[in-house]
């Protein structure tokens, strides 16, 4: 998840671009491509077996910090179809936190 996550704030970083929450410093590329690299470096750590314990850690507490960008992509949608998909979407995060913070321990 966290590779094709990643890949893809490079692919469509425009769209990533756009939910970047305005009262962070700096630009919305700039967060958006450190995300990606992040999110990148995360997949790896977490495949490779000695380092998927901290890489785990990291992990839920990564998903924790972007949630306010989950919360900002539905809060902007631009339709209510849109809108729906994005806050049925907010609550699924907390599994993948359990799930980062298990591979963690």
């Amino acid at each position: 998840m966290f590779g094709v996550a990643g890949l893809a704030h490079f692919v469509r970083a425009a769209h990533f671009d756009e939910i970047v929450p305005r009262a962070l410093p700096g630009s919305a590329r700039t967060w958006t491509l450190a995300s990606g690299v992040v999110e990148l470096g995360l997949a790896a750590g977490l495949a490779l077996p000695r380092t998927r314990r901290a890489s785990g850690t990291v992990a839920a507490a990564f998903l924790v910090a972007v949630w306010p960008a989950n919360v900002t992509m539905a809060l902007d949608a631009r339709s209510p179809r849109a809108r729906a998909i994005t806050i049925a979407r907010l609550p699924l995060q907390v599994p993948l936190i359990r799930a980062a913070w298990r591979a963690g321990r």
